[in-house]
């Protein structure tokens, strides 16, 4: 059967106009009665939030990724590492997103000999899933339920080796996206089988207050199986953006502080710093409170065809990594890490390959590549 044609809609263009701040003196729209008691409340809440819609205030993202200008782009958290590597990729469509990955490494301790890492992804799910030839195994699952809920699901198996004795981990999550703030609750290992719920929970909220201000929580309750009582934390975080330049800060009421600043430089230079602060108990030998600290700086350079970053911290480590694109399929990769205080060093070097077929590079000037939901 044919489908039915529908008329195309209308649309009138109009002209764009500044948004201007209604004073207060001036009434805001009428709004629409209930007749009950809620009525005083909904309009208070209609009263704010059309002023929150009037400042134009943006998403701040969640309080965990308050400072992903420094820990995520300049530095190398998640990103050094030694011996030799080398990666084959193979995209078999665009849209939508389905990609394999064979990966050799040796040499290092940190990363598997074989690993194979399969990901498919749309606008609306995220599936990607990675087996080891040691037999661990890692999974995670991503669904947009609508534009602004996001189900985030992650699991992970680690069999039992001289290492240690393995165990596997099961991570539910779920964000709300709202104009000008981020919701989120996690939970980590969640269970009503061990006498009473145990697992671990964090709750955090991000708001922005003004267009360069933004102020959350975040609150963790955990309880091991077999523990007599719960623990509970809770911290409060800061995000302050500048014209070049962001700050950020977490401070734990338990005893810690997490701070950082990015500053762009140049269209092509970043720098970071990553400053934490510990109160790790008391001190029988001094007789005060010990506390323990580290200091991070980094920097990222940007060239045409290569990425540059290097980092020293407190402890006396220095690290650096040159990622270049020697070919429009390779990418060569170059690690490396010097510890003065244990006077060790370690060296790295990956090669990774795409490979992919005339008709995906045609695909890829035609077709629009979909943005999962990571």
């Amino acid at each position: 059967m044919a489908a039915a044609t529908l008329p195309t809609p209308v649309v009138t263009e109009k002209p764009q106009t500044a948004i201007v701040v209604p004073p207060s003196d001036l009434p805001l729209p009428a709004v629409r009665s209930t007749g009950g008691i809620l009525d005083p409340i909904l309009d208070v809440y209609r009263s704010v939030q059309a002023r929150r819609d009037a400042l134009g205030l943006s998403n701040p993202g969640t309080v965990d990724q308050i400072s992903r200008e420094v820990s995520r782009d300049v530095l190398l958290t998640n990103q050094t590492f030694s011996g030799l590597r080398a990666e084959l990729n193979k995209s078999f469509s665009i849209f939508p997103l389905f990609q394999i990955s064979h990966a050799f490494s040796t040499g290092s301790q940190q990363l598997s000999p074989y690993t194979f890492l399969a990901l498919y992804g749309t606008n609306n799910i995220l599936c990607q899933a990675q087996l080891d030839s040691d037999a661990s195994f890692s999974a995670r699952f991503n669904a947009r339920l609508t534009d602004r809920l996001v189900f985030k699901n992650s699991a992970q198996i680690q069999p039992a080796s001289a290492a240690g004795p393995g165990g596997a981990q099961f991570s539910p999550e779920i964000d709300y996206h709202g104009d000008d703030f981020m919701a989120s609750i996690k939970s980590m290992n969640p269970s009503l089988l061990e006498g009473g719920l145990t697992g671990m929970f964090i709750g955090s909220y991000m708001q922005s207050i003004t267009k360069r201000l933004a102020l959350g929580m975040e609150a963790v309750w955990q309880k091991p199986a077999g523990a007599p009582a719960a623990e509970a934390a809770v911290s409060y975080a800061g995000r302050y953006k500048g014209d070049d330049w962001i700050a950020s800060a977490q401070l734990l009421t338990q005893g810690g502080l997490q701070a950082s600043y990015w500053r762009r430089l140049t269209e092509r230079v970043e720098t970071g710093v990553d400053v934490s602060l510990q109160i790790a108990g008391f001190d029988p030998r001094t007789g005060g409170v010990q506390k323990e600290g580290a200091a991070t700086f980094g920097a990222k350079y940007e060239f045409s065809r290569s990425v540059f970053r290097a980092q020293v911290d407190s402890a006396g480590k220095v690290g650096c990594l040159l990622d270049k694109i020697v070919a429009p399929a390779v990418r060569v990769t170059f690690a490396g890490e010097i510890d003065h205080a244990k006077s060790n060093a370690k060296l790295g070097l990956a090669v990774s390959i795409e490979a992919s077929g005339e008709d995906l590079m045609e695909q890829q000037e035609t077709v629009k590549a979909p943005v999962p939901p990571f």
